[in-house]
């Protein structure tokens, strides 16, 4: 078995984290002024990714990419690496246009689109004009079982009719997100499985209300984390994605490489919150000894480095299995990595957070910001029950075909 990564994605590597040392990290701090004081997008942005696009550092994430398509054509294992250096900054991804939600809607329109949908919708997200929302999430139901979303996709005539609300749906309110993808039901009757449906509605369309931008754990996000009505929204019947009734297939094609991306973000966020540990204990003294000399801080940073390391084996294994097999047979690790790594890097960034002491609390670090988007990634794509409980159904059916085998092994004594 071979661990390293091949020469192309070393020096895609490089490429990118000497990017990302020259042109970002130095407008780190006028990107969160500017955002404080209500500018966004941020001034730069355009010119960084308009230079990204030029050293060809653009749609990394994007496996399929046709010929005339603008980026990279890298696997998902290739991808891995520079997915962790683009996540160490919360805005960094965008540069490189591989920022979610739109990274998994170009897949979807990728997989989906009408040739007409993808002129309209998906071009010009591949080259970074525009930007998108997936909806799905609603606040009267467990979204976290698809088949209970209850916006309702009438059609009438040659149009269909859309009323329902949505929230949580991220990059809403960025003001060049011109696309919401949503998931409703278009025939309640249905089985189960066939009643959802996906259309694709223009963000300015009579009926939509963005009701508010919710924060999370009281954190801000300038792209949105929003509710939005939908009364009476009328769009034409072409706007459906694929066909009636194929909506959680659709959902299920989408979420399986969106949330892979997740974590291999989130192992760069964890890698940040282990370097400002490892830094700040080196820095701070108390009773005389710098903090790694007492040995609970040298384990919280043993333990850390144990823990990204094996994340990351195990989400090297999915991206190569995605490769190789496709995301359908990979389903239980992309759920073991969603359930395991957003989880890691909240005890990884908790435990730096305290070795900070209350610095660690304030926007003096990024802390706070890794804590609470790890936190809300136990929600995104399907919180940490479901997936742990997709895991173990899979073991368990495993286990059925080989039962008794196990039982071998048992040295029970004789019963009289």
């Amino acid at each position: 078995m071979d661990f390293a990564y091949s020469e192309k994605t070393r020096d895609l590597c490089l490429q990118v984290q000497n990017f990302f040392d020259d042109h970002i990290l130095p407008r780190n701090e006028l990107w969160h002024k500017e955002v404080s004081e209500g500018k966004y997008p941020v001034s730069f942005m355009e010119d960084l990714k308009a230079l990204a696009k030029s050293e060809g550092l653009w749609n990394l994430f994007l496996p399929n990419l046709q010929e005339d398509e603008p980026g990279t054509r890298l696997t998902n294992l290739e991808y891995a690496p520079l997915a962790e250096i683009m996540g160490k900054l919360m805005w960094a991804s965008e540069v490189f246009n591989c920022n979610a939600p739109d990274t998994g809607n170009m897949e979807l329109l990728h997989m989906f689109a009408t040739p007409e949908q993808r002129v309209q919708w998906l071009n010009p997200l591949l080259e970074g004009d525009i930007r998108s929302a997936f909806v799905m999430t609603e606040p009267d139901v467990a979204s976290s079982d698809a088949t209970n979303v209850q916006t309702l996709i009438r059609r009438e005539g040659d149009e269909y009719v859309i009323n329902g609300r949505k929230w949580f749906i991220t990059n809403a309110a960025h003001p060049n997100c011109k696309l919401l993808i949503l998931m409703g039901k278009t025939d309640p009757d249905a089985a189960t499985h066939q009643q959802q449906s996906m259309v694709l509605i223009p963000s300015d369309a009579e009926g939509v209300d963005m009701v508010r931008n919710i924060t999370v754990l009281n954190h801000f996000a300038p792209e949105g984390h929003c509710e939005i009505v939908f009364r009476n929204v009328r769009v034409p019947v072409s706007s459906i994605l694929g066909e009636e009734g194929q909506g959680f297939m659709l959902a299920q094609a989408r979420l399986g490489p969106g949330r892979i991306h997740h974590c291999m973000r989130s192992i760069g966020q964890s890698e940040l919150a282990l370097d400002l540990m490892c830094e700040r204990s080196q820095e701070r003294k108390t009773f005389g000894k710098h903090l790694h000399e007492y040995s609970n801080v040298a384990d919280d940073i043993a333990e850390s480095r144990i823990e990204i390391d094996q994340a990351r084996l195990l989400v090297l294994k999915t991206a190569w299995m995605i490769d190789e097999v496709g995301a359908k047979a990979a389903r239980k690790e992309i759920s073991m990595i969603k359930a395991l790594v957003p989880r890691m890097q909240c005890n990884i960034t908790d435990r730096a957070m305290q070795v900070f002491g209350a610095m660690g609390l304030s926007p003096d670090t990024p802390l706070p910001d890794l804590y609470s988007w790890a936190r809300a990634i136990r929600y995104a794509d399907g919180p940490d029950e479901v997936h742990l409980r997709g895991v173990a159904r899979m073991e368990i059916k495993a286990s059925r075909e080989k039962l008794g085998q196990a039982a071998r092994y048992l040295t029970l004594p004789e019963r009289l």
